[in-house]
């Protein structure tokens, strides 16, 4: 069984399915954080997450500013904190710039078939801070892309979520599986990644677990192309998505990035991301 788990994820590193997507992220996690990822008795290093939990201290206040693009300048520096990543060292990367879009400075992100992304580190309570708000707007679809597909699975927009966690809950299939992920990539992943996206021909609210790995699941905000040219306000309950998804309550937020991604459809897309808050629950 082992073998074969092995064999898949060699074998679908064409792809890049979400699985290396996450691995990736873990990196970028950890390489922002400039911190390695620490051997304890509870993970041996396993997990990538414990970085960041091992060197930051909670974000504190009522709100948490994740990314004030709308504070930027067009044109100008990434806010501070926030860092590219990419999915795989041969992958074209998607370019990601400060715009200014008629609503205020926004990132653009404008991928061909590419996959990278931007991230920050951060480590966030999701129990004090469970509400995550921003906005995004999409133009067009990915014809083709389809996220339950590891072969086609792009999307014109994702925000992502990094959780740390307690190693000793997993099963030996999903140690066995990050182990293998952590000796094939050279870095470890996050305990859990949650992933929201925007689909097309998925109806909101699924959740689509990876089809290589438990330990990433995506949850569909926006499906189709009602609202696209649009600017769309998302207001998510991040403690009860996470706990809907996996079946148990998050650790701590260790990262939010953004990415959007047509590298296995070979298509072009672009997206616009706002700011990105968390609050404390009402």
């Amino acid at each position: 069984m082992y073998e074969n788990l092995t064999f898949e994820l060699w074998s679908n590193t064409r792809h890049a399915p979400l699985l290396w997507r996450a691995v990736l992220f873990g990196v970028a996690l950890v390489a922002a954080g400039c911190a390695s990822v620490p051997e304890t008795p509870d993970d041996d290093g396993l997990l990538a997450s414990s970085a960041v939990v091992a060197s930051r201290p909670r974000a504190t206040g009522e709100t948490v500013e994740v990314a004030r693009f709308s504070a930027a300048s067009p044109g100008g520096a990434m806010p501070d904190g926030w860092e590219p990543y990419r999915v795989l060292p041969y992958k074209l990367e998607t370019r990601y710039r400060l715009v200014e879009t008629g609503a205020g400075v926004a990132l653009e992100a404008d991928a061909d078939r590419s996959a990278s992304g931007v991230v920050r580190t951060i480590r966030i309570d999701p129990t004090r801070h469970p509400i995550i708000e921003w906005r995004w707007r999409v133009p067009a679809l990915i014809d083709g892309a389809d996220p339950r597909v590891a072969s086609r699975e792009d999307a014109p927009a994702r925000i992502l979520v990094a959780f740390h966690g307690d190693a000793q809950k997993l099963d030996i299939v999903e140690r066995s599986a990050l182990r293998m992920a952590k000796a094939i990539s050279g870095r470890a992943m996050p305990y859990a990644t949650l992933v929201y996206i925007w689909a097309d021909k998925v109806p909101a609210e699924s959740v689509v677990r990876n089809v290589h790995t438990g330990r990433v699941r995506m949850i569909v905000v926006e499906s189709g192309a009602r609202r696209l040219g649009r600017w769309v306000a998302v207001r998510r309950n991040l403690f009860e998505d996470y706990r809907r998804a996996f079946g148990e309550a998050p650790g701590d937020i260790v990262g939010i990035g953004v990415m959007t991604d047509t590298d296995n459809t070979r298509s072009r897309a672009r997206a616009y991301y706002g700011d990105i808050t968390l609050h404390r629950a009402p």
